[in-house]
């Protein structure tokens, strides 16, 4: 019981890389990590370097296993996820069993992730196919950079309520 409780204590109170790391997710330098789901084998996930990962998102060593327990009882089968450096992966992506993600990626938000992505991709749905490239992304959206990265709320809110409609990205 006082093991429970304290497994609850550092999965809710614990800053989430923190408890990441103490279930034996393997975690670069630099990252950011605001999701504490990273499945019932966490040791079986690696992070790259300069890697955020965002609310929501969740991670996924194993599954499906349980249609083939009548025939084989002891039946088992797992995936070693690895993501590589500066990716970003969006609000409530979901990562399978097996997959890679490459160097260099950004993984929209929502997107189910069942096969590996090279490097410099950006991918979305479900199932998350590739849908754009890094690089190009970057040569698209530089001309939008308002460099406020560093600014407080209240300045922030009170810049951006000043710019220009012409500085903000349209789709």
């Amino acid at each position: 019981m006082f093991n429970k409780l304290l497994e609850r204590y550092r999965k809710y109170c614990w800053d989430p890389e923190r408890y990441a790391r103490h279930q034996g997710v393997k975690i670069g330098k630099k990252c950011k990590i605001y999701s504490r789901n990273f499945g019932s084998e966490p040791y079986l996930v690696e992070l790259g370097d300069h890697v955020q990962i965002t609310a929501g998102v969740r991670f996924f060593t194993h599954g499906g296993s349980w249609v083939f327990r009548e025939k084989y009882p002891n039946f088992d089968f797992f995936g070693k996820i690895k993501v590589g450096n500066n990716v970003y992966i969006g609000t409530s992506a979901f990562i399978l069993p097996g997959v890679t993600i490459g160097n260099n990626v950004i993984v929209a938000a929502g997107s189910i992730v069942t096969k590996s992505i090279p490097d410099d991709a950006i991918v979305g749905g479900n199932p998350a196919r590739v849908i754009g490239n890094v690089s190009a992304l970057e040569e698209r959206v530089l001309s939008y950079n308002l460099d406020c990265k560093k600014m407080n709320r209240q300045q922030k809110k009170k810049f951006l309520l000043s710019v220009d409609d012409s500085q903000f990205i349209k789709k």
